[in-house]
């Protein structure tokens, strides 16, 4: 599913935030990732959505070599990944029902099946009754709860998310971990990053640690 080799990450000219990374996520597995502010938790993210690309190493997602593989094959890749980003980066112009469908309507799915998964989905994560609001009338932890809802309304093959409960409360973060941990199940790899020790206490999957850069022996 997703192997790096001897990776190593920069951003343009500075330093490198990732250094000598190897590991192996096997196809249905479920990860933590961790380690403190500044270690490199979303550089790593960052290369495993592929919005990054290594500056020396192997990176292979879905099979494919992400060093060398063409530009053109990218997005069809990028499709079968879902993405929970810290800064939630939904459309503002657009409603909390049509943020969740965009990617169902990119896909092309009919319309009427857009409108059950997605209203069943904000439904689950207490948003049913916010379906035509927009954006900018949600609260940090509402908006969170959308961008969660976009990334999982597809069943993506790799679903990614840098800290997804960092602005819910405890109540509301356990079923977001639980919702994921479903979709495991049915055969999504899972990477959640969170700096949380409360949550790698409550759940018993494997975890990855970094330290400056690097994956910290022993984890």
């Amino acid at each position: 599913m997703v192997r790096f080799e001897n990776v190593a990450m920069r951003y343009a000219t500075g330093p490198e935030v990732l250094q000598d990374v190897s590991l192996h996520l096997e196809p249905g597995s479920y990860h933590f990732l961790t380690g403190p502010s500044g270690a490199g938790k979303s550089s790593l993210l960052r290369l495993m959505y592929l919005a990054q690309r290594a500056t020396r190493g192997t990176v292979r997602v879905f099979g494919h070599d992400i060093v060398t593989t063409s530009r053109r094959v990218l997005p069809g890749l990028r499709r079968r990944i879902g993405v929970v980003f810290q800064d939630f980066r939904l459309l503002d112009h657009l409603s909390v029902r049509d943020n969740v469908a965009l990617t169902l309507r990119i896909a092309g799915l009919r319309e009427d099946t857009i409108r059950a998964h997605v209203g069943e989905l904000l439904s689950w994560v207490g948003l049913g009754d916010r379906l035509e609001d927009k954006p900018p009338t949600l609260s940090d932890g509402e908006k969170q709860r959308v961008a969660i809802a976009r990334a999982v309304v597809g069943r993506p093959s790799l679903l990614v998310a840098d800290e997804p409960t960092g602005s819910v409360d405890e109540q509301q973060g356990l079923r977001v971990l639980r919702l994921f941990e479903e979709l495991n199940k049915i055969g999504t790899t899972v990477v959640v990053a969170t700096h949380d020790q409360r949550i790698l206490s409550r759940f018993q999957h494997k975890v990855l640690k970094l330290q400056d850069g690097r994956v910290v022996p022993g984890w």
